[in-house]
């Protein structure tokens, strides 16, 4: 594993941990993940067997590996029989066993994320209930505040499904949206800590701008000695599938319209991929410490 730790890169006292791991690596964690549930313990297990990587790391590597397990299946899950059979062992569970867990048990009997099985469930309940297709937006809110579900065994269910789904679920789905702003802040902040001036997204598109991304430098700077115009933040690990896609629906673009830049996987990302640096797309584990001013030489921090 290609692992860095660097203590110069802390700022204001702040330690930075920066994280690179190789393919191989990556896939040996892969291969562990396929046995594994949306759960805390699958966390715990996955740091007992890599336990030189950050928690953060691995929850984002195991995320979105259950994803692309998940999307693989979803066509089997989604069969109108199947859901129907899902359905049909819920309600008869719930007469028997109602203090259970019982939409947690199913999900992990099925290999369904919990927080994916509980929408089947909330949408075929909804279904019988008012003999026609729920809508997305009455769906919706019941998954976000499920005491609006009129089965209140069925509100406790679904609420046990999104507190203990890691991967997927309005839980998920909110805490991973502050966290991209947290490291957009973040990102920010380090940059004023370094007297460097830039537009942020909201005043790019202020100005017009449609597709852009988290920051453009008003004066260029260098890292690595790469020339650097843009920088993008993204709170996640950079694995082979959101790279590629990442670099056809956003980076490529980037570099064609504002020239070269960098990229910062804050949870790290596979080593292998730093590789199209020739072609303006540096990768970053973590804000750079060597950044090199194109009139002032190397950036300090204000004191």
């Amino acid at each position: 594993m290609d692992r860095v730790r660097d203590s110069s890169a802390s700022v204001a006292g702040e330690a930075v941990e920066l994280v690179r791991v190789c393919r191989a690596e990556y896939r040996a964690i892969g291969r562990l993940t396929e046995r594994l549930r949306p759960t805390r313990q699958s966390i715990r297990t996955l740091q007992t067997q890599f336990p030189h990587l950050p928690p953060s790391t691995l929850l984002s590597i195991f995320s979105q590996e259950y994803q692309k397990r998940m999307k693989r299946s979803m066509v089997r899950h989604h069969a109108p029989d199947v859901v129907k059979e899902y359905y049909q062992r819920y309600r008869s569970e719930a007469k028997t066993r109602p203090a259970a867990p019982l939409l947690l048990e199913l999900a992990n009997q099925v290999d369904l994320s919990p927080a994916l099985l509980a929408r089947l469930i909330v949408e075929c309940f909804l279904e019988e209930r008012q003999a026609s297709v729920a809508s997305r937006h009455v769906l919706n809110n019941m998954l976000r505040e499920p005491y609006l579900i009129p089965d209140l065994l069925l509100a406790k269910h679904v609420e046990q499904c999104t507190v203990n789904d890691c991967c997927y679920g309005p839980l998920v789905d909110c805490i991973k949206h502050a966290i991209g702003l947290e490291h957009e802040d973040l990102l920010r902040d380090k940059l004023r800590e370094r007297n460097l001036s830039f537009l942020d997204e909201n005043q790019l598109r202020s100005k017009g701008y449609d597709k852009t991304p988290d920051i453009i430098l008003e004066v260029p700077i260098a890292v690595d000695g790469h020339i650097v115009h843009w920088i993008e933040s993204k709170a996640s690990f950079g694995d082979d599938h959101s790279h590629h896609t990442y670099l056809n629906e956003q980076f490529w673009s980037y570099c064609n319209r504002f020239g070269p830049g960098l990229v910062i996987y804050w949870y790290g990302f596979i080593s292998e991929l730093d590789c199209q640096r020739d072609r303006g797309i540096l990768l970053r584990d973590g804000f750079p410490s060597d950044i090199v001013t194109l009139c002032q030489g190397p950036a300090r921090s204000r004191v």
